[in-house]
């Protein structure tokens, strides 16, 4: 079983987490969508930088090798990258809102490692940390069995076509254990 590591991504780290972004829009997605509507999810899908300023977004390593990224968000802002439309910055609240987990990706070749369990269990311990009792995320098609899988509930489902074709997405959401959770990995 390969051994993996995690630290926060730093701005040094967007080429290579964009890079990673792409190769995972076009490989374990591509499973679930249409050509048009792969191409449409790079238009809304990506970097969020503001994750990388604020420090809620997690790099998995195996042997220094990018395996997979993902974050958590105290900011109104549900998904997509910094050049998606409707973006806000706005603050949420702690034990009123949801926290947002974002911007998950895993890389091709480490696909069912653990990975994305491993992301999931850092932003879940993180948003718990900063007084969040929930959390809520937007899923793709590909995303939605790890969630259900950790015990997310759908909330809703619906298409996004501000890529240029019909991407469908599934709002889905849990509550936060209460007290002080191990961290994962």
């Amino acid at each position: 079983m390969t051994a993996f590591t995690h630290r926060i991504a730093t701005e040094a780290d967007i080429p290579a987490l964009v890079a990673l972004m792409d190769r995972s829009i076009a490989g374990p997605l591509a499973a679930f969508l249409t050509p048009d509507q792969i191409n449409a999810s790079r238009r809304l899908m990506g970097i969020d930088s503001q994750l990388i300023a604020d420090r809620t977004f997690f790099i998995v390593e195996a042997d220094g090798v990018l395996a997979g990224c993902g974050g958590w968000s105290g900011r109104i802002t549900e998904y997509g990258g910094d050049h998606t439309p409707g973006r806000s910055p706005a603050p949420l609240t702690p034990g009123v809102d949801a926290a947002r987990i974002r911007a998950m990706y895993t890389a091709p070749e480490f696909v069912r490692q653990g990975v994305g369990s491993q992301i999931l269990g850092l932003c879940e311990l993180a948003a718990r940390a900063a007084g969040y009792d929930r959390v809520e995320l937007v899923a793709t098609l590909g995303g939605e069995p790890l969630y259900l899988a950790h015990g997310y509930v759908e909330i809703e489902r619906f298409e996004d076509d501000r890529g240029g074709a019909r991407v469908p997405l599934v709002r889905m959401g849990k509550r936060l254990a209460v007290g002080h959770p191990r961290e994962p990995g």
